[in-house]
């Protein structure tokens, strides 16, 4: 379940802004591993951020959030949630697009130049690896978070169609309790004082219609899908998916441009 890096871009951009401090950040992406280390994707931005290349020791969140201050002091963050065949906000070609997209997420600071992908590297350890990002690409696209909460309040209402058509609840009478489980296991969230409530529940329903999607791409014990069903369930599938990223990048772009205009006083 995603998504670290947004917990990460909220956070950051609001204490970049003066509205957090660093024990906050730190503290807000805890529950997400037991262990956060922090490396440079190559010798030459190593020595622009003064945080380790490959091959070095690692280093920590707090040596990263003090690279990202020197590099753009109120620089805010924007969430990337990549996908084959959805690659919008990211900056164009590029090691870090590569990476992101691999990922599934990713956070650009545009006005440093950085590019960050967390990846796990071991049980209860998260990487957070620093690439450049020299040329920002186009501007990305503008959802507004009404719109994207009412396309996923419709793809919830479409989601349980899919699952109806698709047999997953008449095959799997354990699948309620299923998608319940997904969500506890969920690394609980934490998030800034002064976040925007409507971001804060758009972000739930996206965990929610997650978890959904998380049950109907697994097929039922013992079964196997055909071909040519497995391409049906695949196709259903997507335009959901498609809208939870949507809906999460429009929540954290409304939080962060709450939080860097409210600082602390």
């Amino acid at each position: 379940m995603p998504c670290p890096s947004a917990t990460f871009t909220v956070w950051t951009s609001s204490w970049l802004a003066g509205a957090a401090a660093p024990d906050d950040v730190l503290d807000a992406l805890a529950p997400w591993a037991d262990a956060h280390d922090v490396q440079a994707a190559d010798p030459a931005t190593a020595a622009a951020t003064s945080l380790p290349e490959p091959g070095s020791p690692v280093s920590s969140l707090m040596f990263l959030l003090a690279a990202l201050r020197r590099a753009a002091p109120q620089n805010p963050g924007r969430l990337v949630l990549p996908a084959p065949g959805d690659v919008r906000g990211l900056p164009g070609p590029g090691v870090f697009s590569r990476e992101a997209t691999a990922a599934g997420e990713g956070v650009v600071f545009v006005d440093a130049a950085l590019g960050i992908v967390p990846t796990q590297v071991a049980e209860g350890v998260l990487r957070w690896t620093v690439y450049p990002v020299p040329e920002p690409g186009p501007v990305p696209e503008f959802v507004a978070l009404g719109q994207a909460e009412r396309d996923l309040r419709e793809q919830v209402r479409q989601s349980t169609s899919v699952l109806t058509s698709l047999g997953v609840a008449r095959h799997r009478p354990g699948v309620r309790e299923e998608i319940a489980a997904t969500l506890r296991k969920r690394p609980a969230s934490l998030w800034p004082a002064g976040m925007p409530g409507q971001a804060l529940r758009v972000l739930q329903q996206a965990d929610e219609v997650e978890a959904i999607l998380a049950a109907a791409s697994v097929d039922e014990p013992g079964g196997a899908l055909s071909a040519s069903a497995a391409q049906a369930r695949r196709d259903a599938l997507r335009p959901i998916e498609t809208a939870v990223r949507v809906a999460r990048r429009a929540a954290v772009a409304e939080a962060v441009r709450v939080l860097a205009t409210s600082p602390l006083v």
